[in-house]
């Protein structure tokens, strides 16, 4: 199931804790929640210099974000597919700006990505606040998944102590 969903970097040191559940996340919330087929999605974490180019080259933005998101899949399938860049510059940044941790901002850009894969759209203040609805609830899943992961993790541990 996930192993559809790739991992990169580009122009950053940069590595993903727990990239299985993170990859199983992914794959969960595209068949289980949104009921389509995990396509090749790849996630490009990068820098904001490389996601600034990109910006410039592909969109004609003159301006730094947090996420680029390229929709690869063919037009009335419902597999998703897709390249997702992630400047984790932008990402620390804007976890310190919001106060919130970074994995948890990263998990926000990440799912952010998915939901426009999806046919989510932010254009207006309230598709904003329907996106930010989603996003919560998706980062509540991954966080039970992470809990879930640790415990199973510690009860193998004490049994093999």
């Amino acid at each position: 199931m996930s192993r559809k969903v790739h991992f990169f970097t580009e122009n950053i040191i940069f590595k993903l804790p727990s990239k299985k559940i993170y990859k199983e996340w992914i794959a969960h919330l595209i068949e289980n929640v949104y009921h389509k087929k995990v396509g090749e999605l790849n996630y490009i974490f990068c820098s904001d210099h490389y996601l600034h180019s990109i910006n410039m080259q592909y969109l004609n933005h003159d301006t730094y974000t947090d996420i680029i998101t390229f929709d690869n899949s063919e037009k009335g399938s419902n597999e998703i597919s897709g390249d997702v860049f992630i400047s984790i510059d932008r990402v620390t940044e804007n976890a310190k700006k919001y106060n919130k941790e970074m994995l948890n901002e990263l998990a926000r850009v990440m799912v952010h990505g998915v939901l426009h894969l999806c046919g989510f759209n932010d254009k207006n203040a309230s598709d904003q606040k329907a996106m930010r609805k989603e996003e919560d609830n998706c980062i509540q899943i991954l966080e039970k998944m992470l809990k879930e992961a640790a415990e199973a993790k510690a009860a193998a541990m004490s049994q093999n102590v």
